[in-house]
């Protein structure tokens, strides 16, 4: 370590005074070499140097108040903001589980599991998402469970799984990796709303006018990307957790039909059986193992306009 961070009193600085100087200098530093970490991971700088950095130079003052070095984790963080993804894939190759873990308490807000995978859907980093779903398949299932299905901080995140953000901020690709690698689609956010119930709203917000224009609330782009996320989440969420989202639909069915089309609005509210396309497409992809996805999407014999989303990164 550059600097006697761990005994600030040490050395010539005895005494109160000395030790309070010494502690000073040792954050100051501190600061200072965690700030020259973040920016070299957003400058994409060759991932040789950025862990030559970790290993030995840029330190952060954790909660204990300690200069500590940044974890897998922690450095993670840093690669899913700023998309260095060949950063990420390194730390994720080589410390699978270790960059996964709970990051100190100063790169969150509370004591919720890991944020990664919702940091991804966030980011719309989908190529680090694809490598962390990759890197999870075999971890044992309640573990990836615990990953897939971790519910965010009440406060910031409204309690919802990474599935609520993917729905919240229009992330098809997120949502249908998310959902082929088993996340649950009928867990509730803090606001007691599946994914389902949220796109829901989120849609019915969507088709409404502003006041003073009369024009629709939001882009064309976004609804259609919210009509297709609504597309891939039938498909995986069973029809027991439908129920409230039927009601829903059938408290305004004219303004819903007009949203949604009639044969979609029929089987969504439960007054008709779904086409046999949607069937046939539910079991299709339900039976795919997480181990095989979404490459195993290649193999389906659909034409390529049934498949818009590139979920394996190849184009």
């Amino acid at each position: 370590m550059p600097w006697d961070a761990q005994r600030p009193g040490g050395g010539a600085d005895s005494g109160p005074d000395g030790a309070s100087a010494a502690r000073s200098r040792a954050q100051k530093q501190c600061r200072k070499s965690s700030f020259a970490f973040y920016q070299a991971v957003r400058d994409l700088l060759p991932v040789w140097l950025l862990e030559d950095m970790r290993a030995s130079e840029a330190f952060h003052w954790d909660e204990r108040g300690r200069a500590t070095a940044y974890s897998p984790s922690e450095a993670l963080l840093y690669a899913l903001v700023h998309d260095h993804q060949a950063y990420a894939h390194y730390l994720l190759a080589t410390f699978p589980r270790r960059a996964l873990v709970l990051p100190s308490a100063g790169f969150r807000c509370c004591a919720a599991p890991a944020p990664h995978v919702a940091l991804a859907v966030r980011y719309n980093r989908v190529g680090i998402l694809r490598r962390i779903l990759r890197t999870i398949r075999d971890f044992p299932a309640e573990e990836r469970a615990r990953l897939l299905d971790r519910r965010g901080c009440s406060r910031v995140e409204g309690g919802g799984t990474s599935l609520h953000v993917a729905c919240e901020l229009a992330r098809p690709e997120c949502l249908f990796l998310l959902l082929g690698h088993g996340a649950s689609p009928s867990l509730h956010d803090g606001g007691g709303l599946t994914p389902l119930e949220l796109l829901l709203r989120q849609l019915g917000l969507d088709s409404g006018a502003t006041p003073a224009t009369g024009t629709p609330a939001v882009p064309g782009e976004l609804r259609q990307r919210r009509l297709l996320l609504l597309d891939l989440l039938v498909l995986y969420t069973p029809a027991d957790a439908a129920s409230r989202a039927r009601c829903e639909l059938l408290a305004e069915p004219l303004r819903w039909q007009r949203l949604l089309g009639e044969d979609k609005f029929q089987w969504l509210a439960g007054l008709a059986p779904p086409s046999l396309f949607v069937r046939a497409m539910q079991v299709l992809v339900t039976a795919i193992s997480p181990c095989r996805f979404p490459e195993a999407l290649d193999e389906l014999p659909l034409p390529p306009f049934l498949q818009p989303l590139d979920l394996t990164g190849k184009s």
